[in-house]
């Protein structure tokens, strides 16, 4: 009887130390799943907070850029200008709209409901020669683009920021298993541009 007791004590021992375990396992697993969840909750959110923009500016016009660009420098200077895009300005305008869009902090909509309006012109592109292969051929290009940006309060008139000269680049090369072409690096050009003047106008005040 006496072994029999000791033995079912003994049982209880390991039960309890079981259990016990099974406890902290169940604690941590808990512990772990919030820390998880909290992680992803400030990933998910990383575009929906307003870093530095007033409450009362949640809507915005992006007026469509004008095209200020010296075409006779692009047709008459090849080597620092790269193949002209018809109707830059519009897909400027439409990659602004768009970045607009994917960061969520201010919902793009017509003239008439926008609480501010951003508006622009599209000064210059042209390209620079980083470097060369054994035959002096340049192998690598820097894309650059230049705008002038406004932003304006349109529900006093106030202008928030202003930038005259912002520039956007991209750079690319024309060998090897990475070329790519100039159309492609354009557009890439184009997007980094507009990335620039999203970041200027939500986080830079």
């Amino acid at each position: 009887m006496r072994q029999e007791t000791g033995g079912k004590r003994l049982e209880t021992g390991k039960e309890k130390k079981i259990d016990d375990c099974l406890k902290r396992l169940k604690h941590w697993t808990v512990v772990g799943f919030l820390s998880l969840v909290s992680c992803l909750w400030s990933i998910s959110c990383g575009y929906t907070t307003r870093p530095g923009l007033p409450t009362n500016l949640r809507t915005v016009y992006v007026k469509p850029f004008d095209n200020q660009i010296d075409l006779t420098k692009v047709a008459t200077s090849r080597e620092d200008f790269p193949i002209y895009r018809h109707a830059m300005e519009v897909d400027l305008t439409n990659a602004v709209v768009s970045r607009f869009q994917f960061t969520g902090l201010m919902r793009p909509t017509n003239p008439a409901r926008a609480d501010a309006r951003l508006e622009g012109a599209l000064l210059e592109f042209r390209r620079e020669a980083l470097s060369f292969d054994a035959s002096q051929n340049v192998d690598e290009w820097r894309l650059n683009i230049v705008v002038s940006v406004r932003f304006v309060n349109q529900r006093d008139g106030t202008l928030i920021w202003e930038e005259p000269r912002l520039t956007g680049d991209v750079t690319y090369t024309t060998s090897g298993a990475r070329a790519e072409s100039e159309t492609g690096a354009l557009t890439k050009a184009i997007e980094d541009t507009a990335r620039r003047i999203v970041e200027r106008t939500v986080e830079n005040w």
